[in-house]
């Protein structure tokens, strides 16, 4: 790439950060500050050197976005699922950005019921977000969260669905969610910390009153824990939940009787995780009582529900971990997870039948899907692979039959499924263990030193990204591209204790793996240092970092989006959002041995004189999740401490948050962005 522009470097300020004795010296720290002119202006400065150095990429970015765009349908619509005497469908039209939600009654050949029309409702607004949609049990009226902004705290309407006319009603600073008692007048809604943004209150609103005369019915005080509420799926239970990393509370209500108290299910216990849901006279408990590592399942009448009386229904398994059950009146069903596959288990109550769907490929994504109704036969799931778009699938569970609602169409005539390959590997950590990998490239691509190739991780929060099925992916693959996903410890690709071990005090095995898969692709000649590319997100933006710091001469380019980089000065100030609520992830600083391991890899403070790789930074600036700065001080310091001349680009959304651009097709812009920045270093450019 041609270097046209002298980079901004922004001014320096130290600020002495003392915890444990320790002085650390930030010269960035005054980027903390939003409302400063001077930090609008150096992110402007930042936008302006980033335009400059890409606009030879210009023209490609725009057809990379029309590329990307024209394999998608544009007017297009989701399978409808019936709820309460309405069939809900969820439709886009051909050049528009947002979705438009209606309802059908009885029957899918009745006339259409506009809920809502986001394209009219988006406009004036270069943000938009509508979310929490819950009707009420007579069908009338529907409650939903708003946010304009892209800080993720919405505000509450009520919309009236026999006039089109919303309430008066508003409830601001909440989290977007709310549930209806069946009363049909009370609905119950979580709101926000104004500073923190930590969901930490429930109220109960009165339908036509102030929001300001809401009482408050749960305030959880740890700061540790969020909370919400909402309707169990057999309707009868108004449910309060509190979480947190390692520990679950909930407090249930009839939801016939608004006006009573909430009863507690089973107190907190500091490393119990439960979930519940309600069927007849039992709610049915999955839990990691009991060191159940990977979850069981158990039940308890509703009356008595304290732990005492839980009794077992599936037992904890070594080998399989149980993530969740979607309950009906004949059967059970089980989403389990098995040497990192997906399995859906289908059992009858009166145990006359257990069987497996069958799923017969190594590198596949499978999930249950809507399933609102009880007394049906009919489980819908989903299913979609690397090389396989999405499908949408109902299955009979009595006639073991089923029936494919909707496959993902790839339009643009290019895409044929045989044309791509995929396959599972394995690398060996530097501690013996077998680290996962899924990979797909075009049949036509030759592995070699010269291939480029990309590899995606996450790696945090126990959140696993499986192989998935992306038609923006293609313009990658297309163009010779090998692309990997890492599935590294701090997931749980392998079960809960893949995630344990790969946080708290042994986060680093999450960075390490990913450069001993790294090593293995190259080893075994699929790519090479000059041509091998490392994307991450948030958690995944700091893997990013972080293996830029260990092992910067293994990759030629890197995309960090919205990383989590500054982790000992965000994890000590508990007046940013999330803070409190991830210490069970990242360990508390205040803790002298959790400050000192963080130290050792948070990668703003591990920035050295050293040769870094070409990297590309994203950013929002209303983002709620990794606030602006921390990617901004990062790409600061990096500009002088690199000891070459690798490009370096910061880019921050002025208009968004954590999500990036709103909008069906906007964030294809940042796609392309980031496509070209790659494709660019390999010198591809159409």
């Amino acid at each position: 790439m041609k270097k046209n522009n002298v980079p901004p470097i922004a001014k320096q300020i130290p600020k002495e950060l003392v915890a444990h004795n320790d002085v650390r010296i930030d010269n960035y720290f005054w980027l903390n500050d939003r409302d400063n002119p001077d930090v609008i202006d150096y992110l402007e400065q930042e936008n302006a050197y980033c335009d400059s150095m890409m606009k030879h990429t210009e023209q490609f970015q725009k057809n990379l976005f029309e590329e990307m765009k024209s394999r998608i349908k544009e007017d297009d619509e989701s399978v409808p699922y019936k709820y309460n005497g309405y069939w809900y469908i969820v439709k886009f039209e051909t050049g528009k950005n947002y979705p438009i939600y209606i309802r059908r009654k009885d029957t899918l050949d009745s006339q259409d019921e506009l809920l809502f029309n986001c394209n009219e409702m988006a406009e004036g607004h270069s943000y938009f977000k509508l979310t929490g949609i819950s009707i009420s049990p007579d069908n009338s009226k529907v409650s939903f969260g708003l946010d304009t902004v892209g800080r993720r705290q919405y505000t509450i309407h009520i919309k009236d669905l026999e006039t089109n006319e919303l309430f008066s009603d508003k409830i601001t600073n909440a989290t977007g969610s709310s549930t209806w008692a069946n009363d049909c007048k009370t609905l119950f809604y979580t709101s926000k910390n104004e500073q923190t943004l930590r969901s930490e209150k429930v109220f109960k609103h009165h339908l036509g009153t102030d929001s300001k005369n809401d009482k408050l019915v749960y305030h959880e005080k740890d700061d540790t824990f969020n909370v919400s509420v909402y309707k169990s799926k057999s309707r009868q239970y108004l449910i309060i939940g509190s979480h947190s990393t390692l520990t679950n509370e909930y407090q249930v209500l009839n939801a016939d009787t608004p006006n009573a108290n909430f009863k507690l299910f089973q107190e907190r216990i500091r490393g119990l995780e439960y979930s519940i849901s309600h069927f007849e006279e039992h709610f049915y408990i999955l839990t990691n009582l009991d060191n159940a590592t990977n979850f069981k399942l158990m039940k308890t009448n509703v009356v008595n529900t304290a732990i005492k009386n839980w009794k077992e229904v599936i037992p904890h398994r070594k080998e399989v971990m149980l993530e969740g059950i979607d309950i009906f009146k004949e059967f059970l069903v089980m989403s389990e997870r098995e040497n990192g596959l997906n399995n859906i288990r289908i059992k009858r109550w009166d145990n006359t039948d257990d069987y497996y769907l069958p799923f017969d490929n190594e590198t596949y994504t499978a999930y249950t899907s809507t399933n609102v109704d009880f007394d049906t036969s009919i489980l819908r799931y989903g299913y979609n692979a690397l090389t396989t778009p999405v499908s949408i699938i109902d299955f009979d569970m009595v006639n073991k039959t089923k029936n494919i609602k909707k496959e993902q169409e790839v339009l643009g005539g290019k895409f044929k499924k045989e044309n791509y390959v995929s396959e599972r590997i394995w690398a060996t950590a530097g501690d013996g263990t077998k680290i996962p990998m899924s990979l797909v490239h075009h049949k036509s691509t030759t592995k070699s030193k010269a291939t480029p190739l990309l590899m995606y991780a996450y790696g945090s929060y126990g959140h696993t990204i499986d192989p998935y099925f992306s038609t923006i992916r293609l313009s990658l693959l297309d163009r010779g591209f090998i692309y990997v996903i890492a599935h590294i410890r701090g997931s749980e690709y392998l079960g809960r204790p893949w995630y344990e071990n790969g946080k708290l005090l042994l986060k680093k095995n999450t960075f390490t793996d990913f450069i001993d898969c790294t090593k293995h692709l190259i080893a075994k000649n699929y790519s090479s240092p000059s041509h091998l590319y490392a994307m991450g997100g948030s958690a995944g933006g700091l893997l990013m970092g972080s293996i830029m710091n260990m092992a910067p001469n293994l990759y030629n380019g890197i995309v960090a989006q919205v990383p989590f980089v500054d982790v000992i000065t965000t994890m000590l100030d508990d007046s940013i959002p999330l803070t409190t609520g991830e210490y069970d992830e990242w360990g508390n600083p205040n803790d002298l041995a959790y400050y000192s391991y963080m130290k050792s890899y948070s990668p703003y403070d591990n920035v050295s004189k050293q040769n870094y790789p070409n990297t590309l930074i994203t950013t929002g600036l209303h983002d709620s999740q990794v606030q602006y700065w921390e990617p901004a001080k990062w790409a600061a310091k990096l500009r002088t401490h690199k000891t070459n001349d690798a490009l370096l680009l910061l880019k921050t959304n002025m208009d968004a948050g954590h999500g990036g651009a709103s909008g069906r097709f906007e964030s294809l812009k940042e796609d392309a962005l980031e496509f070209a920045f790659l494709l660019d270093l390999e010198g591809i450019s159409a």
